[in-house]
């Protein structure tokens, strides 16, 4: 994983421009009605990590590069988006390849911004959005379920497997649950199946209730947890800034952050938690992956206490480490390879 991507997805006028803005700092199309936007805007925004800049103050490195998250600002949906309605299915097709979804939510009232329901409505408005991905899903699967029908007749073993599985995810979908709120989606068979037709039900999402604290009532709580996702509160109206919502971002996704450093350049980079050495170093170059040899690495803190690399491995803090290793939250490395 080089680079992650989240969608942003909401009804219209929930803040989501004013969030994209706030997240990337450019300026988008900002209007009081629905469709205002057509094409996704695309924004690259740095993850915050007070550990890159030590260590580039470490190694006095002439460049340093964050870890970054792409996120994807569609325009917002309405009921019906799964058929067309306000172009929704062509905004939803903008956001099938990226990793996780940002559900923004409105639980702010009045401010003279109009809500395409009326008044806001919390509960009703995630339901909104959520039967509207899980729909999309439906016809996507049961395309992809008629595709696959076809192979089972020349008698191919596997396609009927995976019709098999196919059939039981359609079932959890049309029981109203989002794929990745599913016991199921746990099982190996499950993420083959559905690993390349993007369904966006079997992403993780993050939701970002805007507005203040005391305007979140307990059951919308319950509602999000209940659905096995997680959220994050701000007004975006009053925050310039939302440093917590990226490190949320990399928590509900099992991500972590190690480093390379050096004269050259000091960087961060993303992948999931709990792989091992030489799919981390792939991230770092495809080539790595297959000729990987060996890594060198040290927690980037014992790095800084050292004073450096070569007084870390002249003291013996550089381990060497194996195809087996799994790479650590915060770990310096070196890639060696043939």
């Amino acid at each position: 994983m080089k680079k992650l991507s989240i969608g942003i997805v909401g009804l219209p006028n929930v803040g989501k421009s004013t969030l994209f803005n706030i997240l990337t700092g450019q300026s988008v199309t900002s209007a009081n009605y629905p469709f205002a936007t057509i094409d996704p805007n695309v924004g690259m925004v740095r993850v915050p990590d007070e550990r890159l800049d030590k260590l580039a103050e470490l190694s006095d490195s002439k460049e340093k590069i964050p870890a970054v998250v792409e996120f994807y600002d569609i325009a917002g949906l309405v009921k019906g988006a799964h058929k067309g309605e306000g172009l929704g299915n062509k905004f939803l097709s903008h956001i099938k390849n990226t990793h996780a979804i940002l559900h923004l939510v409105r639980v702010f009232e009045g401010r003279n911004i109009v809500h395409v329901e009326g008044a806001a409505d919390p509960m009703r408005d995630i339901q909104t959005i959520e039967d509207e991905l899980i729909l999309t899903d439906l016809f996507t699967i049961e395309n992809h379920i008629e595709r696959v029908r076809g192979k089972t007749r020349t008698g191919d073993r596997e396609a009927k497997k995976e019709l098999e599985t196919l059939e039981k995810v359609k079932q959890v979908l049309e029981s109203g649950t989002p794929l990745a709120a599913s016991d199921m989606y746990t099982e190996n068979d499950v993420q083959r199946a559905v690993r390349h037709i993007h369904l966006l039900t079997a992403k993780h999402q993050l939701f970002l209730l805007n507005g203040e604290a005391s305007e979140i009532s307990d059951e919308l709580k319950q509602k999000i947890t209940s659905m096995g996702f997680d959220y994050v509160v701000a007004d975006l109206a009053e925050q310039n800034t939302i440093p917590n919502l990226i490190t949320k971002a990399y928590e509900v996704l099992n991500l972590i952050s190690f480093f390379t450093t050096g004269e050259k350049e000091t960087r961060a980079w993303t992948t999931m938690r709990g792989v091992k050495a030489p799919e981390a170093a792939g991230v770092i170059h495809s080539d790595f992956e297959e000729k990987f040899i060996r890594l060198e690495t040290i927690n980037w803190e014992k790095l800084i206490e050292a004073g450096g690399w070569n007084k870390a491995r002249d003291k013996g803090l550089i381990r060497v480490e194996g195809k087996e290793y799994i790479v650590k939250d915060g770990d310096v490395v070196v890639v060696r390879h043939g």
